[in-house]
């Protein structure tokens, strides 16, 4: 047996990834994985971007590449930060990766040392949490309210037990959907500016909203540490497996270091791909196509989950985003409820694992955007037959 490194003992599988294990069987509906809708990639487009690369360039974009990644791809994302935020950023500190995930894994390596405290979101991304988990921090988590954090228990993490890290979603959490008002935004930055706490804001769902106005970053309000998160994976598509850091000039070359240890770089061919995509398609068309079919979705989702589960059972109403967060009464399981559906044939996440604090015992997440409508609807019905099974049988049903 080998001899594993402790820090291994700290890290736990994802609970998402064993899930889709189990959901692999096609006669199970599915609002487990956080997938986007595969009939909405731009397999066309990209096969005419592929061609066009490999005839124009073929042997530079099959050759290596600097680690910072494209200079054309980097320029995009910074005139993208202005045109949409109305922020400047200097290509120079953007920085490529392969995916946020690796974006998330080069921020714990330059950051975190065992022990120090990183501020979470309650409930919070599982994948952020794994991420961080490998460093062997000490997480603290920081409840979230309808319009964002609670502010006293973030200011209580970042100043009282000075956090090194605070890591948050603001547009469309994942998991619960939530997105942080303007208000809330403020203030987070104002605790931010009198701690010492490195911030690490993640925004894979921000383009991704079905109504209402969009918000700024919290970034946006900062001039210190703060550290932006983005990705092609859900305006594109995930295979690419491209995303991006935004980080300051005294940063990012720790990054540039981090990630030459680790990868050298992202694949020269793919992001030059994209690029010739980008040049030559309309992003903006395909990712308001994205929204529309989301937000259907996700009305269904919402009217479905009212009319079959018991009125007890709340659910969030995201703007925006892929995800729903699903409370269940007092004294009622999400792993009993799991069991359960998963003789229904239909699955989703119990709340538990997105809990550093041994939370979430009846939440749970549910996917709208990867399932069909039809497949919603009959999913749902099926979960809502399981829930009242459940209330018959636990002493949740004196509750309800």
């Amino acid at each position: 047996m080998p001899a594993f490194a402790k820090r291994m003992s700290q890290v736990r599988r994802s609970f998402i990834r064993e899930i889709l294990k189990v959901t692999a069987d096609p006669s199970i509906i599915s609002f487990a994985g956080g997938l986007p809708k595969p009939d909405l990639f731009p397999t066309g487009p990209m096969a005419d971007a592929a061609a066009h690369v490999l005839a124009e360039n073929g042997p530079a974009a099959l050759q290596y590449s600097v680690t910072e990644g494209e200079p054309a791809l980097r320029e995009w994302i910074a005139a993208r930060y202005k045109a949409k935020k109305g922020m400047d950023v200097d290509p120079a500190n953007v920085l490529i990766t392969n995916g946020s995930q690796q974006s998330l894994d080069l921020l714990g390596k330059v950051f975190l040392d065992p022990g120090d405290v990183v501020a979470v979101e309650l409930p919070g991304y599982i994948g952020a949490i794994q991420a961080f988990s490998v460093f062997e921090p000490a997480f603290a988590g920081v409840p979230l309210t309808p319009a964002g954090p609670d502010i006293d228990r973030l200011t209580d993490v970042l100043v009282g037990q000075k956090a090194k890290m605070f890591y948050a979603v603001p547009n469309f959490q994942n998991p619960s959907g939530l997105t942080y008002s303007l208000e809330a935004r403020r203030a987070v930055a104002e605790v931010l500016r009198v701690s010492d706490a490195v911030f690490v804001e993640d925004d894979p769902y921000g383009e991704l909203r079905f109504f209402g106005e969009p918000q700024p970053p919290v970034s946006a309000f900062l001039t210190g540490d703060a550290y932006m998160l983005g990705t092609f994976s859900k305006i594109a598509a995930p295979g690419l497996r491209l995303g991006w850091i935004v980080a300051n000039k005294e940063s990012l070359p720790k990054l540039v270091t981090a990630k030459q240890a680790s990868d050298l770089h992202c694949s020269t061919f793919v992001q030059r791909v994209l690029i010739d995509y980008l040049a030559h398609n309309d992003l903006d068309a395909h990712i308001a196509t994205i929204r529309k079919v989301y937000g259907e979705q996700r009305d269904l989702m919402v009217s479905r989950i009212k009319a079959e589960f018991p009125p007890e059972v709340v659910c969030t109403e995201p703007e925006g985003g892929m995800f729903l967060w699903v409370t269940l009464p007092e004294g009622c399981s999400a792993f009993a409820l799991f069991d359960l559906c998963i003789k229904e044939k239909v699955a989703f996440v119990p709340g538990g694992p997105f809990f550093v604090d041994g939370g979430g015992a009846r939440e749970m997440r549910l996917n709208f955007s990867n399932a069909e409508p039809e497949r919603i609807a009959e999913g749902i019905a099926r979960m809502g037959r399981a829930i009242k099974t459940l209330l018959a049988q636990t002493s949740c049903a004196a509750v309800a």
